[in-house]
Order: C-alpha cells, then sequence, then structure tokens
C-alpha cells in the first residue's frame, strides 16, 4: 500500500483539488483508494458531501483511543460517491485537537497505525493535510511513502514553500528512510508575467523537486467540485485532468524507485 500525503504550509495551494484529481485517475484504472481528511476545515470531507459539523465518528477519533483495532478504524471510513474511492472524513472537532494534545505522548503516529490496520484493503491512501505545522500535519508525514507539495505559481507562494522544504528536512532527520517529495506547480497562467517567472523560479530554486507536470487554472474542477465528483469522470479531456495524469505517470514510476 502506498500512502501519498498533500501537505503545505500555505493554504489555498490546490490540496485538496490534488487529492481528489489522483484519487479518481487511481481509481478509474483500478486501485482501491482511501482518503483521509486531516484539515479541521473538512474541504475534502465536503468535497464528497458528508457535513463535517453534523459527524458522529470521524479521523478524530483516532486521537481519542489509545488503542486502535481494525474495527474502530473501519468503523471511521466510509463510501464516496465513487465506486472505488473510501474516505476517512474529518469533523470540526480536529480543530480542538492541537490543545488536547498538549502534555500526551504518542499521538504523532496514530494515522500511521491506523492504515497499518487496513493496509491489505486498499492499494492507494491519499491525505489531505491542514496548511499548519502541528499534530495533524506530523501525523500526515510520518504516515506517508511519498509527499506532493502543491505550489500556487505567485511570489507569497513560493515564500510559503520554503518553510515547508525546512519542515521536510526538519522530519527527515528523525525518520528512518528519508521521506521523497514532489512539489506540484498550481494555478498556472501563462497570460501572467507572475505565473511565469514564479514557475521559472521553481524549477531554479528546486531543479530535482519539482514535477514537470503543471496544473494550470481550469474552471472544470471547480465544476467538479459543485457536482461532487472526481474531475476525470467529469471532463477526462480538460487541461487540468491532462497535467494530473502527467503527474501520476511521473509519481508511479518514481514509486517504483524508491
Amino acid at each position: 500500500m502506498q500512502v501519498w500525503a498533500v501537505a503545505n504550509q500555505k493554504g489555498g495551494v490546490g490540496k485538496t483539488t490534488t487529492v481528489v484529481t489522483l484519487a479518481g485517475l487511481l481509481a478509474e484504472v483500478g486501485y482501491r483508494v482511501l482518503l483521509v481528511d486531516l484539515d479541521p476545515h473538512g474541504s475534502l470531507t465536503s468535497y464528497f458531501r458528508l457535513d463535517p459539523d453534523e459527524l458522529d465518528e470521524s479521523v478524530y477519533d483516532l486521537f481519542e483511543r489509545v488503542e486502535l483495532s481494525t474495527p474502530l478504524v473501519r468503523g471511521l471510513i466510509q463510501h464516496s460517491s465513487h465506486e472505488s474511492i473510501d474516505i476517512m472524513p474529518a469533523s470540526t472537532a480536529l480543530a480542538t485537537l492541537e490543545r488536547k494534545a498538549v502534555g500526551k505522548e504518542g499521538l504523532g503516529l496514530q494515522v500511521s497505525k491506523a492504515l497499518k490496520l487496513v493496509r491489505d484493503e486498499y492499494d492507494y491512501v491519499l491525505i489531505d493535510s491542514p496548511p499548519v505545522l502541528g499534530v495533524l500535519m506530523v501525523n500526515a508525514l510520518a504516515a506517508c511513502t511519498h509527499l506532493l507539495v502543491p505550489v500556487q505559481t505567485e511570489f507569497l507562494a513560493l515564500k510559503g514553500l520554503e518553510r515547508m522544504v525546512r519542515t521536510i528536512e526538519m522530519i527527515n532527520r528523525a525518520r528512518k528512510n528519508k521521506l521523497g517529495y514532489t512539489i506540484l506547480p498550481t494555478f498556472y497562467d501563462r497570460r501572467t508575467q507572475a505565473s511565469v517567472t514564479s514557475l521559472r523560479e521553481l524549477y531554479r530554486l528546486y531543479p530535482d523537486a519539482v514535477s514537470s507536470a503543471v496544473v494550470p487554472v481550469d474552471t472544470k474542477f471547480r465544476n467538479a467540485s459543485l457536482k461532487g465528483l472526481v474531475p476525470s469522470s467529469l471532463d477526462a479531456g480538460s487541461r487540468g485532468v491532462h497535467a494530473y495524469a502527467r503527474l501520476l505517470r511521473g509519481l508511479l514510476e518514481r514509486c517504483k524507485q524508491e
């Protein structure tokens, strides 16, 4: 089972869109996919028409238990609108976790422990992370086998990427096996100098980490979200879906080598 986390310490860079689109593409070629929403905002959960304010059981329950069991973890997983995609949804209670985690030990590995209990049931797990370095992002980074860092092609997003790269370096000092990561340029608009310059700067600063796939501004993503569908099922020929398909081909090849 491969576990890919999608994270950045800046919001609004396309994390949820990345998770949903890759999940759809993986499912369409026959893989069993589990999505894990670790963002208290619950955007991924809401995408599939689940209400983070109304859920009785969610990923939050993983942090309320000292010992995890397979029945418990399975009970937190719900089916999505796509037959090959399941989701472990977020509830707004996640927003209280940082305060409650003070003084508690071992919370950084709860998601990793949970995924090991269902590892035979899924081929890929995609984790949507919050844009804040804390217990939830640490869980995502500890659990994943590869990290995706979406970065909006604008100056301020590049500054936020610097913080994320420092976080990865810190995590790698504590990991036995270094965490590989791919930087994904998003919201690219070749008509604007800001996008063109930012993309050029990304390749200059991180030549070995930036994906050759560049995700353009594409209103089809918004239309898919409105309908609660994975983008490839709404319009498989859109520019955005093509970019993610190219990204996925590169990821599958890279993960074979890691």
